[in-house]
């Protein structure tokens, strides 16, 4: 009998058992089908690992770059497809959805960021708008508007009225790497700025840039006599203040004078002789028109370069002291940190766009701009050398500011772009000359640009921002 009890309890050890390990594995095969059913199949058939807690680890969403870059994603594409070698063709814009502020905060359109991570075949093409080359147009679309066709260009710019005859400067493209930039159309670009101001404020690369846009922007009107400056005002050097309507889209393209962004002044000393100072730490006062833009475009470089600024002896003043020498890279940057601090007191980025162009090279042979300085026979432009890395300190410390505000502000950086084009200039052709008259070659024009020309190109940067314009401006850095 000892013997029988013992094999029954053995027995039911033994049932006990196989039911326990029954249960257990039937336990676990239900918990992996939960896994299966619950976790997406692209996680489980990812590299990523499982922690020991079969929590699924995800990175985390993708974020825009800080560099200057703009992003398009490639939707309902493999990527095999979507990225060809030599990059995507963004050349066509997308059908007009245009970008009206008075009906659409800015923030809600360029602020927009992702709220979850793209699905994995969603993939980003990242191009730096900045970095690229100039490329022969062999499509014939370039220059985007006749020489001596728009009356909006300034006698100074006006290269080919005043006597240059090559062409082939005319005949390049920016293209950056990796992408095109968008078509200039100028029909999308009015719809998109409807009802708006868009003002240029700086010095007289500015105005180069302002005029640039007026004829770009006159080719896509059928009548000319819709577009107008308000109160009769032809464009010369000598003003600085320029107000164009379009008519039909309500909107206006400006201009303001402002050499440095910061207060021009006088000061009179213990002698009652007065000199000229430049106060930087107080904004200029053309800012109560600022305050009236939608879209700002900012400059300031070429005046700090020249004269009494670039001594700094008896000049720069702060508060109620005028330094009796400060270097002027150390009074740029109080200057724009000035500016820097009036944008974030002053714009509302859900209202307003801010645009920061960058210093453009100038390209003067054996001497400056008023010691015998040349560019004239240039028709090419530069390909290779250390020209082309040059990055003025100013550049610098501007993007140190703009990377600081707390509004967000597109750093267009072309000085790099700048760099390659020698070939562009007004050099000898900055005036019209008279029946019989020589050109002279004693002071050249090596800093401002012929029209047609590059500032079209940085208002081709203007309108790709605005087209790809998914991202919030910071990203456009």
């Amino acid at each position: 009998m000892a013997t029988s009890s013992s094999s029954l309890s053995h027995a039911k050890r033994g049932r006990a058992v196989a039911v326990a390990a029954a249960s257990s594995a039937a336990a676990l095969l239900s918990f992996f089908l939960l896994l299966v059913v619950l976790v997406p199949q692209h996680a489980l058939n990812s590299p990523i690992s499982l922690s020991s807690d079969l929590s699924v680890l995800l990175s985390p969403p993708l974020r825009p770059p800080k560099a200057a870059t703009l992003t398009r994603v490639a939707a309902e594409k493999p990527v095999s497809e979507a990225e060809s070698p030599g990059g995507r063709d963004l050349s066509m814009p997308p059908s007009p959805s245009p970008w009206r502020p008075s009906e659409t905060p800015v923030a809600a359109v360029l602020a927009q960021e992702p709220t979850a991570a793209p699905p994995p075949e969603r993939r980003e093409r990242r191009c730096d708008l900045y970095q690229g080359r100039w490329e022969r147009d062999e499509e014939g679309q370039y220059p985007l508007y006749h020489p001596g066709s728009c009356p909006y260009v300034d006698e100074a710019f006006s290269c080919q009225e005043n006597g240059r005859r090559d062409l082939g400067y005319l005949r390049w493209r920016w293209k950056p790497h990796g992408c095109d930039l968008p078509r200039f159309n100028g029909t999308d670009f009015l719809e998109r700025i409807r009802g708006k101001r868009l003002m240029f404020i700086g010095d007289s690369m500015n105005r180069n840039q302002f005029e640039s846009m007026l004829c770009l922007l006159q080719e896509a009107l059928p009548d000319k006599s819709k577009m107008y400056e308000t109160r009769g005002y032809k464009i010369t050097k000598g003003r600085g203040y320029f107000i164009f309507k379009f008519v039909d889209y309500n909107c206006t393209v400006e201009f303001v004078r402002s050499h440095f962004l910061v207060r021009e002044g006088t000061r009179v000393n213990g002698q009652g002789n007065s000199n000229q100072v430049l106060i930087i730490d107080r904004i200029d006062k053309s800012a109560n028109r600022w305050r009236r833009a939608d879209i700002l475009v900012f400059n300031t470089g070429h005046w700090w370069t020249h004269g009494k600024t670039a001594r700094g002896k008896n000049y720069y003043q702060e508060g109620d002291v005028v330094y009796p020498k400060l270097d002027a890279i150390e009074a740029y940057r109080k200057a724009m940190n000035t500016w820097g601090t009036w944008i974030d007191n002053n714009v509302d980025p859900a209202k307003s766009l801010i645009f920061y162009r960058g210093y453009s090279a100038a390209h003067f042979r054996g001497g400056d701009w008023d010691s015998g300085g040349t560019c004239n026979g240039e028709t090419d432009p530069i390909k290779t050398g250390a020209f082309l890395e040059s990055y003025p300190s100013k550049m610098k410390i501007v993007n140190e500011v703009i990377n600081r505000l707390h509004v967000p502000v597109v750093f267009m950086n072309v000085t790099k772009l700048t760099n390659y084009r020698k070939d562009g200039h007004p050099s000898i052709y900055g005036k019209k000359l008279a029946e019989g008259e020589k050109v002279s070659k004693r002071r050249q024009d090596c800093s401002h640009w012929c029209l047609p020309g590059i500032p079209d190109s940085w208002n081709e940067l203007i309108y790709a921002s605005l087209v790809l314009k998914q991202h919030h401006p910071k990203s456009l850095r």
